[in-house]
Parts: structure tokens; C-alpha cells; sequence
């Protein structure tokens, strides 16, 4: 009877399912289950102004629609303000700061040349004979006639066949002298009149194989001798293997030195020779003992010349004026007296009064500038500071020495290079004159690699002239001179010249660039904008940034969800169907295993009837199997 209960306990009873939970439970990390769930919520919660009128206007179309747009409009707005903001950004723009400050000065350095260029012995006579041939070559073109025996026309061939590049008119190009002659001849040719006013004087210069020449033009008859000759002389001035001169070669130029009211010496200066100015002295250069300080403005504090001005070793077809050359500058600043100097003219006191002015440029993203020269892709051939005309200077001096193979004897001379000299380099000038025209229109690329120094000092200069010495007192000034200096010459005014050099006032400007928009600046106009559009602050971009995220979160859940729902669900679907059926029962998990109740079991047959339980088998299958057993899904006996 027990058996025959638990028999009917057994058919009869039904598959538990596993209780279900009456209540959520609360999760660590939750997520809205739907995107309108979401907005709504963001709506009633946030701090951005116009966002909850989304919400509570929802019964009425229009006004969600019209609160839609606004808000979105104003968003848009809010994010063009952004942008515009960003890019002035990012474009580095800088502010110019000037302070005035007042302190004692650094005196800088003062450069005084001699416009004398000095006649070396070792080259005298090869001079000598360069004046000769130009002598003739003026003879021959302008039938000037000089006092020399040289220059008489008999002598004349001998000497002008020992010159290459010879000095000759050059007619015009025919289109070019049709257009000459169509001019009025209200405005006169610079060159001498010799009955060709469309001709033109210049050298020719060719290549090495002489394959490619071309004529150095020049309009005025002057320009071109004095350029010649200076071809001629440069090349003579490179055969000297030493320029260097002592005190006694230099001669007497300075007459009297007084700075601050006290007397300097040759401690104070150092000096060398220019090839066009002639010898040059520098005062209170790097080189210099103590560097001069200056605690009082006026002439009285300042720097005091008297220069002998007179020609001794004049060479008047190279030089064409009379008098001094200075220049104002850095104490580790080379003298570049063709860029930056002027002249001083004799028999007067020239009064240079300064004013110093320094520059702070902002490097980087800011401008293109350089700290001091190392990231600028050319040699420093001076061995100085880093300025932006030493660095073209060099640039054009390594060209010269790549396409030339001699280097320029005006700028420093490269290691291992040799000075241009059409002895040994034949073609040079036609190699310097090509490369002057392309330098000039920048064609090397010279101005552009040659970056502006970040900081910079410059000295504004104003000059007043007075007539010196006077008419009363010259008499006993030039005695004193005399007696002192060997001053005896006849025009006692144009061999003397006074230079006066002193800061007008100690106050000097010092100009500073700052970055106009920091990154300060940037978060505090973007917290404006914000607040202008919104009324918020940096919370609310919290929530913005908040929602953004639930967004994707959400987004990316749903996405995930429809994946498994297609692809791993069993028993979903056409394809998880054909999956479980072609799916061996004894690889699925018991979990899977049907009941015994199932339907899905196939029939079992039983031989005899209850409550026989020891013969209640499965019918056998025609091939003498089981139908339905596996151990997995087998049936347990009560």
C-alpha cells in the first residue's frame, strides 16, 4: 500500500517551479530601463535652467516643441561661443607689457672707425698698380687724365692686359634702347656724357668654362669704377695671410678718450681693420677689463672723443668720403658698421644721446623666435651672440663657400677655406654676383631659417651737431693739439672731428610679451558663457556629462540584449531551435532534462501490469537500444 501511494504520488504530482522573488531587489549600480525614462528624469532633476519646462509642458504640444527648440537653440548658440573662444585659443595671441624702470645703465659698447682703409706693405705695390690701370681705365672711358706717368696712353695696354674682368661700355638691348630713346630728355643719365646716353658701364664676368656670362651693369659711371675697384681690391686684400696690426701701424686716430669725466687708455678699447672702413677701435667691449656703468644722464657722463680725421693712407678710389664711422651696440655684438652706423663729419662735435629699450619676445606657440641661436639650422660664424644679422651674415657666408668654394673676405673666414682670389678661383665673381641676387630676393632662404633672437636690446639714438672748435677758440685748441698729438696739417678743421656719446635720461623702457588668453582666461569665459546661456555652473556640466553617459549605457545594455536574444538564447528562434535539436543530450547540463512527466519523452511501454515495479522498463528500440536512456536525463526509480 505504501508503494502503491508513492506510485500515484509519483504519476500524479507536477514539476515545482523555483519560487519567484515578490519584490525587487535594489541593485549597486542601476539603470533607467527605457530612454523617455531617462530624459524625464534629467528633466526634474537637473540645475540647467529650461530643462524641467520639457516636462511639465508635456500635456501641451506646442509649448513642448517651442521649449524644445529653445533650449536647443540656445545650446547651439552656447557651443558656437565655445568655439569662437577655442580658437582664440589656439591661435596664441600675446599682449605687449611696458614697464619703465630706473636704474644705473651698462654703458654699451661704441665701434669708431677711420673710413681710412689701410694700405698694408705687403700689398703696396700690387695697390700701386691697381690705381695705375684704373687711372688708364678712366682715361679710355671718360678721357680723364690723371697726373701719374702711369696713367699716359703709351703705357696704357701693357698695363690694362695683367686685369681680368676689364671695365667697358655696354650698349643697351635693342628693345631696351628703343624704349630709351622714346624718353624725354628732361631727366639726365648719371653717367659722364660722352655721346652715349643709352650705354651702360660694368665688367663681365663667366663661369668656369665659360659657357654662361653675364655684364655687372651699373648707370652711373661712379658706382661702377668705385665697384670695380672694389672687385680688384678684395681680391688683393685675400692674398695678405695676416690683416692683424699693432698700436704703432693703427697710428694716432683718438686724441683725447673720457668717460664719465675720467681719462681712458688702450686698456679700454680694442681694435681691428675693416677692409672699407678702415681701422676700427671698440670701446667697453666684452673683452674690456670693468664694463662702464653710468649713474648720471648728460654729456658730462658719458663717453668723449676727439678723432683725427685727416687721410693719411687715403685710397680715393675705394673711399669716396672723409671723416668717421661709429656705431652704437651689445658688448657681445660684432659691429656690423654697414648695417647700423653713420657717419661723423669732420670740424664738428657730433652729440649722440641715447635711450635704452629691451624686448621680451614669447617663444614656443607664441612667435617664432630663439633663446640663443641653437635651434637655428646655421653656423654661428663669430663666435658671439646670437643675432639675427649675425646669422644671415653666416648663412650667406656657408652658401658662398658651398657654391663659390672660397669664402667672402667681409664676413669671418670658415675653418680650412680659403679668401676669394680670381688666381686661384677663376669664377668667383660670377658665382657672388649670382648668389647676391639670389640672396637679396631671399631665394636662399637666408631670412627665413634666421629667426629673431627672443630678447633683444636696442639703444635709440638722436644726434645734434655743433661747429667745432669755434672761430674764437680754434687757435689755442689746435696749439694744444700740436703740441701733444703732432697735429700739423694745413686745413687744420677737416683732420679733426669731436664725438660725444651719453644716455639722455637713466629711464628705460622694458617691453615684455604675456600670453593674452591663458588657460585662466579661457575657463572663466567659458564658466560666462555657460551661465549666460544656462545659469549654471560646472555641476550642471557634471549632469550633462552624466547624461551623456546613461546614454550610451543604455544604448549599448538594449543592443546587447537584442544580441543574446537572437543569437545565444536556446530554444529561440529558428536557428536556436535547429542548435538544441542537433545538440547530444549528454552534453547538455541537467538542468536541460525533461521531466518525466514530459511529452517531449518518448512512449514507454510496460510489460506487466502494477504493482509489478521491477519489470516497468522502456521499450527497446528495433536496433536493441534504449530509446530514452542517458545517464544524464534517466529516470530515477521511486
Amino acid at each position: 500500500m505504501k508503494g502503491d501511494k508513492r506510485e500515484e504520488q509519483g504519476q500524479g504530482s507536477e514539476p515545482v517551479a523555483p519560487p519567484q522573488p515578490t519584490e525587487e531587489e535594489e541593485a549597486l549600480i542601476e539603470f533607467h530601463r527605457s530612454y523617455r525614462e531617462l530624459f524625464q528624469f534629467f528633466c526634474n532633476n537637473t540645475t540647467i535652467h529650461g530643462a524641467i519646462r520639457l516636462v511639465c509642458s508635456k500635456h501641451n504640444r506646442m509649448k513642448t516643441a517651442f521649449w524644445a527648440v529653445l533650449w536647443l537653440c540656445t545650446f547651439g548658440m552656447m557651443y558656437w561661443q565655445f568655439a569662437l573662444l577655442f580658437g582664440e585659443y589656439f591661435s596664441y595671441p600675446v599682449s605687449l607689457n611696458i614697464n619703465v624702470h630706473s636704474d644705473k645703465l651698462v654703458f654699451p659698447a661704441v665701434t669708431v672707425c677711420t673710413l681710412n682703409p689701410y694700405r698694408y706693405p705687403q700689398i703696396t705695390e700690387q695697390l700701386q698698380e691697381l690705381d695705375h690701370i684704373t687711372e688708364q681705365t678712366l682715361y679710355d672711358l671718360f678721357k680723364y687724365n690723371s697726373s701719374t706717368p702711369a696713367a699716359q696712353p703709351r703705357a696704357r695696354r701693357d698695363l690694362r692686359r695683367r686685369l681680368p674682368h676689364p671695365l667697358v661700355w655696354i650698349p643697351p638691348p635693342r628693345h631696351e634702347a628703343r624704349r630709351v630713346r622714346s624718353v624725354s630728355s628732361s631727366v639726365r643719365d648719371n653717367s659722364p656724357q660722352v655721346d652715349r646716353k643709352d650705354w651702360m658701364i660694368g665688367f663681365q664676368l663667366c663661369n668656369q668654362n665659360q659657357s654662361d656670362c653675364f655684364y655687372q651693369r651699373y648707370s652711373s659711371g661712379v658706382d661702377a669704377v668705385r665697384e670695380w675697384y672694389r672687385f680688384h681690391y678684395i681680391n688683393i686684400l685675400s692674398r695678405l695671410s695676416d690683416t692683424s696690426l699693432s698700436d704703432e701701424a693703427l697710428g694716432n686716430f683718438i686724441f683725447t678718450c673720457r668717460f664719465n669725466q675720467a681719462s681712458c687708455g688702450h686698456r679700454n678699447y680694442s681694435h681691428f681693420h675693416h677692409p672699407m672702413y678702415g681701422n676700427c677701435y671698440t670701446f667697453n667691449d666684452k673683452n674690456n677689463s670693468g664694463l662702464w656703468m653710468s649713474s648720471m644722464p648728460g654729456v658730462n657722463n658719458g663717453l668723449s672723443l676727439t678723432l683725427r680725421t685727416e687721410q693719411n693712407d687715403f685710397i680715393p678710389l675705394l673711399s669716396t668720403v672723409t671723416g668717421a664711422r661709429v656705431m652704437v651696440h651689445g658688448q657681445d655684438e660684432p659691429a656690423f658698421m654697414d648695417d647700423g652706423g653713420f657717419n661723423l663729419r669732420p670740424g664738428v662735435e657730433t652729440s649722440i644721446s641715447m635711450k635704452k629699450e629691451s624686448l621680451d619676445r614669447l617663444g614656443g606657440d607664441y612667435g617664432d623666435c630663439t633663446e640663443n641661436g641653437s635651434d637655428v639650422p646655421v653656423k654661428n660664424l663669430y663666435h658671439s651672440k646670437y643675432t639675427q644679422q649675425v646669422c644671415i651674415h653666416s648663412c650667406f657666408q656657408e652658401n658662398m663657400v658651398k657654391e663659390c668654394g672660397c669664402a667672402y673676405i667681409f664676413y669671418p673666414q670658415p675653418q680650412g677655406v680659403e679668401y676669394c682670389d680670381y688666381r686661384k678661383h677663376s669664377s668667383w665673381g660670377y658665382c657672388y654676383y649670382k648668389l647676391q641676387d639670389a640672396f637679396a630676393s631671399d631665394r636662399l632662404g637666408c631670412f627665413t631659417k634666421c629667426r629673431k633672437p627672443c630678447s633683444v636690446t636696442n639703444y635709440q639714438l638722436s644726434a645734434g651737431y655743433s661747429r667745432w672748435p669755434s672761430v674764437a677758440s680754434q687757435d689755442w685748441i689746435f696749439q694744444m693739439l700740436s703740441l701733444q698729438n703732432n697735429y700739423t696739417i694745413s686745413n687744420k678743421r677737416n683732420g679733426v672731428a669731436k664725438l660725444n656719446i651719453f644716455f639722455k635720461e637713466l629711464n628705460y623702457k622694458a617691453n615684455s610679451e604675456s600670453p593674452s588668453v591663458t588657460m585662466v582666461t579661457l575657463l572663466s569665459n567659458l564658466g560666462s558663457q555657460w551661465s549666460l546661456w544656462f545659469g549654471s555652473s560646472v555641476l550642471s556640466v557634471v549632469e550633462m556629462a552624466e547624461l551623456i553617459f546613461d546614454l550610451s549605457v543604455i544604448t549599448f545594455l538594449m543592443l546587447l540584449r537584442r544580441f543574446r536574444s537572437r543569437y545565444w538564447a536556446p530554444g529561440r528562434g529558428a536557428r536556436g531551435a535547429q542548435e538544441v535539436a542537433s545538440t547530444p543530450a549528454s552534453s547538455l547540463p541537467s538542468r536541460f532534462c525533461p521531466h518525466p512527466t514530459s511529452p517531449t519523452l518518448p512512449p514507454v511501454a510496460l510489460t506487466a501490469p502494477p504493482p509489478a515495479y521491477a519489470t516497468l522498463h522502456p521499450r527497446l528500440s528495433p536496433s536493441g537500444s534504449v530509446g530514452a536512456s542517458a545517464p544524464p536525463c534517466a529516470l530515477k526509480q521511486p
